[in-house]
């Protein structure tokens, strides 16, 4: 009995060196996840079994470099790349064209990359790289199910409405390629349904139409408050255990810790990790702040939960707002099942769970922009000012939506943007002053080469894309002007085309920016569905009905006498 109790005492020991052991070194196993030089091009590193010469030669046996040798010489360059494998790198004039890894144990070549997937990783359909289970199929259709249910009239089947929804939806289709690796096909799918979401916004401005009949057809809307519930709860979880944090939520928490330490926020020496993580305005990284302090950076990409606990706020303050939104778009019960499904729909869109999946900040233009029309619609300037100026001081976008709701009271408005970015601005500004801060953030935004666009796959098209630059810059301005007298609707669908108008040139779109204009394009397409007038009490429902059947039930029921036609 002691013999066994020592050996399982001595089990113990030895896994609890094991984890120690684990744990001591996964910072030294996460860093080397980047590409390292061996000491010796002919001698295996400590640990490997291979030298850089053996795995070169190959990967020179890749299709892709055998290929791309027909087009001149190639020269190769083996890297380490983490324990067991390898990257040989191969270079034409100084520029990577090929990349192959190589298991070093089995010999074996486990990936090649040739063209914008050498450079962008996101451009190889790693597998839960963005979304994790969300991309799975049985989680995927099942929200989208969810998302058009409770809005479809099975008895009016071409409602617009539903092509409205569909076309939300309609992302999916260039998603699966972006998945597969096949961003060729992915990009120029993205592109049909912005145009459509452009022009529908657009008429639905310029020319709104109401359309009688229920927002949600058949289901009670007390059901839909508790599909809600659910549905942020399994928002939620999903989002603690399966969740993965992009480089975006990744700078948030950098930039809150160099804030919190009392550091310069832009400038070099941000991350080595996330060089280009000071891209944001201000407020995004103080908005991160509360959550590093309660939950503080470990000093490595791990789990992150300072960011998990930020995105799940956002993405919950935006929900809060769309149900304040709808009460202040109509009055009583009207009001809040217009709150509660607009709330809904955000919840079940498969985009917006997208965005807290991947942890990143997109949430935010969504809530500054829900934010600025519900100040709006409740006739205050100041508030509509603070939630676009602290928009523009996270994202900038917001600022482009600042013509149109200046329509009321412009000067109060005004004012209170520029407060809040000098406030929240200015005591940031590097030591290289405004221009440091722009090429830094915005500058650097709006002028970095991607793939991630037909602009950035196909640079003949560049007068194409000033055109359309030009193009979103008007319609900015003139949407500030026409129509004279627009209604809240009609201002929640010009502001989403503005929003759509910006997005279509930009030389990196990502599905993320979908989320920015959806509050918008809700309120848009829902707000066009009213519901038919109660009949007054004591009065009569029956209504004659259309002239074609008064003939059919006439020519029914038999000539009539002349006497019973003629007038008394």
């Amino acid at each position: 009995m002691e013999l066994r109790h020592r050996g399982v005492a001595g089990l113990i020991r030895r896994s609890l060196a094991v984890a120690v052991a684990l744990l001591l070194l996964a910072p030294a196993a996460a860093s080397a996840q980047n590409p390292q030089l061996p000491p010796s091009q002919t001698v295996a590193p400590r640990f490997f079994e291979r030298s850089a010469k053996e795995v070169e030669r190959i990967a020179e046996r890749a299709s892709k470099v055998r290929a791309a040798r027909r087009d001149g010489p190639l020269a190769p360059t083996a890297y380490t790349r983490g324990v067991g494998r390898w990257q040989v790198s191969f270079f034409r004039d100084g520029k990577e064209v090929i990349q192959v890894q190589v298991d070093d144990r089995s010999g074996v070549i486990v990936e090649q990359w040739s063209g914008y997937q050498v450079a962008w990783r996101m451009a190889r359909g790693y597998s839960g790289a963005f979304g994790r289970k969300l991309n799975a199929p049985y989680v995927w259709i099942p929200l989208c199910a969810l998302f058009l249910l409770p809005f479809l009239d099975f008895r009016r089947p071409f409602r617009l409405l539903h092509l409205d929804l569909l076309v939300l939806l309609g992302f999916g289709a260039s998603h699966v390629f972006f998945n597969r690796g096949d961003i060729g096909v992915s990009v120029p799918l993205v592109y049909p349904v912005l145009l459509y979401l452009l022009v529908r916004m657009l008429l639905a401005g310029l020319r709104p139409r109401a359309r009688p009949g229920r927002l949600v057809p058949y289901v009670p809307m007390a059901w839909l408050a508790v599909a809600l519930v659910f549905l942020v709860g399994f928002r939620v979880a999903l989002n603690v255990v399966d969740s993965n944090v992009i480089d975006v939520g990744y700078a948030g928490v950098l930039g809150a810790d160099r804030i919190a330490d009392g550091h310069q926020l832009y400038g070099d020496g941000f991350s080595r990790d996330v060089p280009k993580g000071d891209t944001y305005g201000p407020v995004n990284y103080l908005l991160y702040v509360p959550f590093e302090q309660a939950m503080p950076w470990s000093g490595r990409w791990d789990d992150l939960p300072a960011a998990h606990g930020a995105a799940i706020a956002f993405d919950l303050l935006t929900i809060g707002v769309l149900l304040l939104l709808g009460r202040a778009l109509r009055p009583g019960r009207e009001g809040t099942a217009l709150g509660v499904a607009l709330a809904y729909a955000w919840a079940a869109y498969p985009y917006t769970a997208f965005a807290l999946e991947t942890n990143s900040n997109d949430t935010l233009v969504a809530l500054a922009c829900a934010g600025a029309l519900l100040a709006y619609a409740r006739r205050s300037s100041v508030g509509t000012g603070l939630a676009l100026g602290l928009g523009a001081a996270a994202k900038f976008a917001p600022l482009a939506l600042a013509p149109i709701f200046a329509r009321r009271r412009p000067l109060v408005l005004g004012l209170t943007v520029a407060a809040v970015l000098a406030l929240t601005v200015v005591p940031f500004i590097p030591d290289g002053g405004l221009r440091e801060l722009y090429d830094r953030t915005l500058g650097y935004q709006v002028a970095r080469g991607s793939p991630f666009s037909v602009w950035g796959q196909e640079p003949s098209l560049h007068w194409l894309q000033t055109l359309v630059k030009a193009g979103g810059v008007g319609l900015a301005l003139l949407v500030a002007f026409v129509p004279r007298r627009p209604s809240d609707r009609q201002l929640a669908a010009l502001g989403a085309a503005v929003l759509i108008a910006l997005q279509l040139p930009v030389n990196h779109w990502f599905y993320l920016y979908v989320v920015w204009f959806v509050p918008f394009v809700l309120v848009a397409s829902f707000g066009a569905v009213t519901a038919p007038p109660a009949p007054v009490a004591g009065e009569s429902t029956w209504r004659a009905p259309p002239s074609r059947l008064r003939r059919a039930l006439r020519s029914a029921t038999g000539p009539q006498s002349p006497s019973r036609s003629a007038p008394a």
